[in-house]
């Protein structure tokens, strides 16, 4: 534990010491680029003259090694994987939350979950996507990408290309920029259900901004960041590509699309603001219930489609991969409809149209690190057991944690976030249908079924849950102090009453 202490320390730390690379990066370019003619002129040195001539002239007609060009097909796939992650969040999850809140603070939840989202699509821009997906240290990235500088070469008039998966094949970096900015967008506003209806709008803004610089970004590259198949030229090079990649990812944890950085990550955030923030006026002796279960309905059903480009956007590619945790997405989270329903039933005597709402987003969440990195039927299992897990979370796991999580931000996201990132590492096994995970980026090897162990990956899955948890646990902490301490986090009391529709935002959502 002192020691995983310490590596959260050291990452802190490097937040403010994030040194660019860009200078060497382009004397490595350069020097690379340089070595075939070097080669040349050496071997042309030590023959004779016309031998000599020869080897020039040869190396000189030789054509180079075309560059990889994005395919259309992938390019097209991922712009509208985007806009489904935008159908998620602007009017999904904004629907999905407003129908659970009291009818006085409707608007205001929209307003936070629009103005968030906007606000961090700006901050990406700005510096995040840089920071989050540019090479500097384990912890953070640089500075190359300010203001997205450099994703358009203007000596070469064309656009930067961005690596997936897959050797040989690139997509535009523009577009995976765009695509990674919805999900961070996305998870930061997932954290407002968490103290909804008594919060300051203008402390949600700074809040989000705060850590979304300190939480999100770090723990994105920390996950997602590494130099991309191409780079693994050789047995020679596969250390020193790994030693540039995140933390997490040097662990060798296993997050599809986004288990760890987006809900985990803003689980704890939200559970914290719980804490923090303060209970509702009136919570445990005042009805609460939600003001409109139709249009909580409707934003759960834009969830689970936006959800599609969510998980299967994350293959980067139109390939099975993508295919798979299409697939994958759409079983599970069915899966968890029934199992949530069935177990209401049981404890209740009654099945709800909430529970089954929430039964959905239970599974679209468990089965989001897996989508890809598990079979049909370790998806079919993730998805049954999400639905049991996420009653138990806002439930149970509720009345134990005594906070009030307005929209159970943590008993869903946190709980059925924590199970999918373990059983991952259970059913990606090979010997249970899973498809095993890349052995040797070299050549693209998998691991095979007698070497992969289920023990091991679900400890490296456990550690790189536990940074998460602790990360973002210590980052909420002080920014919501440094928002208290300098605008407040609270409305007052008077304020609450009337609704925060009226006294946040001076309008109703319905006519009076």
């Amino acid at each position: 534990m002192r020691t995983l202490i310490a590596h959260i320390a050291l990452g802190l730390a490097a937040l403010g010491f994030a040194m660019t690379s860009s200078a060497q990066d382009a004397a490595a370019s350069a020097a690379s680029a340089a070595a075939p003619v070097v080669a040349a002129v050496v071997e042309a040195a030590s023959a004779p003259v016309a031998a000599a001539s020869a080897a020039v002239a040869e190396a000189a007609a030789a054509p180079a090694a075309a560059a990889p060009t994005p395919n259309k097909g992938d390019t097209a796939w991922m712009m509208v994987a985007t806009l489904l992650v935008i159908l998620m969040t602007v009017p999904g999850l904004a629907l999905f939350y407003g129908g659970l809140v009291r009818s006085k603070n409707m608007l205001s939840v929209l307003m936070q979950v629009l103005v968030t989202f906007s606000m961090i699509v700006v901050l990406w821009a700005i510096y995040g996507y840089s920071l989050a997906f540019t090479e500097n240290n384990a912890f953070i990235g640089g500075f190359d990408r300010l203001f997205l500088k450099g994703t358009w070469d203007n000596v070469a008039g064309t656009f930067a290309n961005a690596a997936t998966f897959s050797k040989g094949v690139v997509i535009p970096e523009i577009v995976f920029v765009a695509f990674q900015a919805t999900f961070a967008g996305i998870t930061c506003a997932l954290i407002v259900g968490a103290f909804a209806e008594r919060i300051k709008f203008s402390a949600v803004l700074l809040f989000t901004a705060l850590w979304f610089t300190f939480s999100y970004l770090p723990i994105a590259h920390m996950v997602w960041f590494w130099m991309g198949p191409d780079a693994y030229t050789g047995a020679d090079v596969v250390e020193a590509m790994n030693a540039k990649a995140g933390y997490i990812w040097q662990m060798g944890a296993l997050d599809f699309a986004g288990g760890t950085v987006v809900h985990i990550n803003a689980a704890v955030a939200g559970l914290v603001g719980a804490y923090m923030v303060g209970k509702r006026v009136g919570y445990g002796k005042e009805a609460m219930a939600p003001h409109s279960l139709t249009l909580t309905m409707v934003g759960a059903s834009l969830l689970w489609v936006g959800w599609f480009g969510f998980n299967a956007g994350s293959a980067l590619e139109a390939n099975g991969f993508a295919a798979l945790a299409f697939v994958n997405t759409f079983i599970a989270t069915a899966a968890a409809v029934l199992t949530w329903s069935i177990g209401e039933a049981l404890h209740k005597g009654k099945a709800s149209m909430l529970g089954a709402a929430s039964g959905a987003v239970a599974g679209l969440v468990a089965i989001t690190p897996a989508a890809g990195n598990v079979g049909v039927g370790g998806a079919l299992i993730i998805g049954a057991l999400a639905g049991f897990a996420g009653l138990w979370g806002v439930s149970g796991l509720k009345r134990i944690l005594k906070a009030d999580d307005s929209l159970d931000v943590f008993g869903v996201h946190g709980v059925c976030g924590i199970l999918g990132a373990l059983l991952t590492g259970i059913f990606n096994s090979p010997n249970l249908g899973g498809p095993s995970a890349v052995a040797d980026w070299t050549t693209v090897a998998m691991i095979t079924p007698d070497a992969y162990t289920i023990a091991g990956q679900v400890w490296v899955q456990a550690k790189a849950v536990l940074i998460t948890v602790v990360w973002s646990a210590v980052v909420s902490v002080i920014a919501f102090k440094l928002v208290d301490m300098t605008l407040g986090l609270r409305v007052t009391e008077e304020e609450e009453r009337e609704g925060l529709d009226i006294s946040s935002h001076g309008e109703t959502a319905y006519g009076r």
